[in-house]
């Protein structure tokens, strides 16, 4: 007989493991032409509502009041004079509304930098005893009305002397802007991480050489930033110059435009267009020029970062 053959053992075979189920991919539909032209168009309609009053008061500046009264409107001053800022031109009280404001909102513009940076430095940098009290009192005082302090303003600056003076316009502007420019500054100021600082003093670097020389460029942005919006506050403020500066040979281009006005019982709106035309040229070059190192500072702030 022969040899019974035992059965064969069943080898395992290795199981591969189940790979998981791959997630269907959502398909990003890309913007069809016709939503892209709409956009675009509504782009345009935006920009043209909001550059029109400007057109308009350009425009206007360019016309006599007779044009200006009639019924049909002048949208394209095609045989306009000068004769309006002529007259404005010609006028000396300009020259010296001019001067003020120009030496105002200098003094306004520097301070007001200078002190919010330096406060918006010590609560972003530093811990000390009444800091938070700090904090909280220019947020009471940002949500403090400008009018409700006229009447204290006016009795402090009238008790020093300094009504009807630059100085005493400057003192004001600077307290109604310093508390939204110190929380600008503040926000750039916790935006540079202060190891980079650190980083700078171990290389051998005293705290203030690394400040200036790695914090200070970076906070650039900030500091341009908060002096474009001083400009613009101190430059087209009308309430609190009309309190202070009661002499009308003291008074800012807001309050002579008002004068000019008021001058005549018909007003010459032809006048007035050319004198609000020429308050607005010289916030027009400040923020152009200002653009492009506010372009520049940002470039190279993320470029060191």
């Amino acid at each position: 007989m022969s040899a019974a053959v035992p059965p064969t053992a069943a080898v395992p075979t290795a199981v591969s493991p189940a790979r998981p189920a791959r997630r269907p991919r959502r398909r990003i539909r890309p913007r069809t032409r016709a939503a892209r032209w709409l956009l675009g168009a509504l782009a345009v309609v935006v920009a043209l509502v909001w550059a029109f009053p400007i057109y308009w008061m350009v425009s206007s500046a360019f016309l006599p009041t007779a044009r200006l009264r009639t019924p049909e409107p002048t949208f394209f001053p095609f045989d306009g004079t000068l004769a309006n800022f002529r007259q404005v031109l010609t006028d000396g009280s300009f020259y010296a509304s001019f001067r003020v404001s120009l030496a105002v909102t200098g003094l306004t513009l520097v301070f007001a930098v200078l002190f919010a940076f330096v406060a918006a430095l010590a609560i972003s940098r530093f811990r000390f005893r009444g800091r938070k009290a700090f904090i909280v009192t220019v947020l009471v005082v940002q949500m403090i009305p400008a009018e409700g302090l006229f009447i204290s303003q006016y009795a402090v600056l009238d008790d020093w002397g300094l009504v009807n003076s630059v100085l005493g316009l400057t003192i004001v502007y600077v307290a109604a802007i310093l508390p939204f420019t110190i929380w600008m500054l503040r926000g750039f100021v916790n935006g540079v991480p202060i190891e980079l600082e650190e980083a700078a003093m171990v290389d051998g670097l005293s705290r203030t050489r690394a400040f200036f020389r790695i914090t200070f460029p970076l906070l650039a942005p900030g500091l341009v930033a908060s002096g474009v919006y001083g400009f613009l506050q101190a430059w087209n403020e009308y309430t609190l110059a009309l309190v202070v500066m009661t002499d009308p040979g003291e008074r800012t281009l807001p309050l002579w435009l008002q004068g000019l006005v008021e001058a005549n019982r018909a007003t010459d709106w032809g006048v007035v267009m050319a004198g609000a035309t020429l308050i607005a040229v010289p916030v027009i070059a400040f923020f152009l020029l200002v653009q492009k190192r506010m372009s520049a500072g940002l470039v190279a702030g993320a470029v060191k970062g």
